[in-house]
C-alpha cells in the first residue's frame, strides 16, 4: 500500500539555482550523511557539493510558499533498499519543507528523534525493516499532516498510545512485526485510518469493546499473530466498509457474533487458530462478496449447507481442525468435550439483538447499545 507524494516533485538536472553551502537543508543532508557508519553500495558517495538537488535519493520542488533565498526545497529523500547502517540525525528537522521520508529496508538503529515533530508538511514515513528499538516514537504522534505511518519490521516495544489512533490525518498505520506490548488502546476504533495492522506483537487482552464504532473508512484490520483473549465484540458487524478482518493465531473464545452478517463488503475473513466454539452460522457463509473464509483450529461444532455450498462460489474455505461430526480431518473427539476450548460464552447484552445493519439515527452506536428513546 502506499500513498502517493503531494508535491511536483522535480528530477535533478534543471536545477535554476543550485543551493548553497550555508543553506540549512545542506547542512542537515550533510548531517545524515555524518550520521551513517556503513553504505556498502557507495549510495552517498553523490552527496557533495552544493547542489543538493543532485544527489542521490534527493527529490527538490518549488516550496509550498515563496522564498527569497531558494527557488527549489528538498521535499523527498527515498533511501529505501541502500542497505544504509546508521542513526537518524536530529538535524532531518531543518529539512522544514520535506513531505515524505522513505528510509525502508535498512539497517538505521536507535530511536527515532524528538525533532521530527517539527516537520510540519511530512505526510509519509516509512522506517519499516530496520532495526529501531525503544518505546513508540512519540514524535510521530506529534507530526501535524502525517498520512502515512510505517514502522513494521523493527524492535519497538512496550505499549501503544492511545493518542495514535485520535490523528485524524492518519489515514494508513503500520505497526506489524515489532514487540509491543499491553493491550489494544481503547481508541483505536475512534480512528479515520483505512487500514490498520498490529499484526505479529505481543500484544494481550480483549479487542476493545468499542470495536465496530469507528469511522466508516476502516477498510483492513490485522490482529493476527497476538495474544489476545476474550470474545469478538458484536460490534465487529458494524465496520460497514470492512474488506479485511483477520483475528487468527489468538486465544479468542465464544461463539461467533450474529453482527458479522452485516459485513456486506467483506472478502476476507480469518479468525483461525482461536478457541471459538457453537455452530458456523450460515449467515456469515452467505456475505457475498467472500473471497477466503479461514475457520480452522477451532472448537466450532457445526456448520450449515450454506456453508458447504462456498466451494461453488470459488470461495476459499477451511475448516479443518474443528469438532465438526461427519467432516474431514476434525480435532479427535477428547479435545471436543467442552472444555479444551477454555470460557466458551460470551457476555451478550440480553433482548438486545440488532433488528438490523445500521443504527436507527439517534446517534453513532449501534442500536442495540443504546437506551430505548420515549
Amino acid at each position: 500500500m502506499g500513498i502517493s507524494v503531494g508535491v511536483g516533485v522535480w528530477i535533478p538536472g534543471n536545477a535554476p539555482s543550485p543551493a548553497s553551502t550555508d543553506n540549512v537543508e545542506y547542512i542537515a543532508l550533510q548531517s545524515f550523511k555524518s550520521s551513517i557508519s556503513d553504505d556498502p553500495n557507495a549510495i552517498l558517495s553523490s552527496w557533495s557539493g552544493p547542489n543538493i538537488c543532485s544527489y542521490k535519493g534527493i527529490f527538490c520542488s518549488d516550496p509550498p510558499e515563496p522564498l527569497s533565498s531558494a527557488s527549489l526545497v528538498v521535499a523527498v529523500i527515498d533511501l529505501n533498499r541502500a542497505n544504509l547502517a546508521g542513526t537518524l540525525t536530529p538535524d532531518l528537522s531543518l529539512l522544514s519543507h520535506l513531505s515524505a521520508l522513505h528510509l525502508n529496508s535498512n539497517r538505521f538503529s536507535g530511536s527515532i528523534p524528538l525533532s521530527l515533530s517539527n516537520l510540519q508538511y511530512l505526510s509519509e514515513l516509512d522506517l519499516s525493516n530496520n532495526v529501531f528499538s525503544g518505546p513508540f516514537p512519540s514524535s510521530t504522534l506529534q507530526i501535524p499532516n502525517l498520512i502515512y505511518l510505517d514502522l513494521r519490521f523493527n524492535s519497538f516495544s512496550g505499549q501503544i498510545p492511545d493518542e495514535l489512533f485520535q490523528n485524524p490525518n492518519l489515514d494508513a498505520i503500520f505497526l506489524n512485526n515489532n514487540q509491543f506490548q499491553g493491550e489494544i488502546p481503547f481508541t483505536l476504533w475512534s480512528s479515520s485510518a483505512s487500514a490498520i495492522t498490529l499484526a505479529n506483537n505481543q500484544l494481550t487482552g480483549s479487542i476493545p469493546a468499542s470495536f465496530g464504532y469507528s469511522e466508516p473508512g476502516l477498510k483492513e484490520i490485522l490482529l493476527l499473530n497476538n495474544r489476545l483473549t476474550g470474545c469478538i465484540p458484536e460490534g465487529v458487524g458494524y465496520v460497514t466498509g470492512m474488506q479485511v478482518l483477520d483475528l487468527s493465531f489468538n486465544s479468542l473464545t465464544g461463539h461467533l457474533p450474529d453482527s458479522i452478517s452485516c459485513l456486506a463488503g467483506i472478502e476476507v475473513l480469518n479468525i483461525a487458530h482461536n478457541k471459538l466454539s457453537g455452530d458456523l452460522p450460515e449467515m456469515v457463509c452467505d456475505l457475498r462478496n467472500l473471497l477466503n473464509l479461514t475457520v480452522s483450529y477451532n472448537f466450532f461444532s457445526g456448520v450449515s449447507n450454506d456453508c458447504t455450498r462456498l466451494l461453488f462460489r470459488n470461495v476459499g474455505f477451511d475448516l479443518a481442525g474443528n469438532c465438526i461430526p461427519g467432516r474431514d480431518l476434525q480435532r479427535p473427539a477428547p479435545e471436543c468435550d467442552g472444555t479444551s476450548a477454555g470460557g466458551l460464552s460470551c457476555l451478550r447484552v440480553p433482548g438486545m439483538k440488532p433488528a438490523g445493519c445500521g443504527g436507527d439515527g439517534l446517534s453513532g452506536l449501534p442500536y442495540f447499545f443504546r437506551v430505548s428513546v420515549p
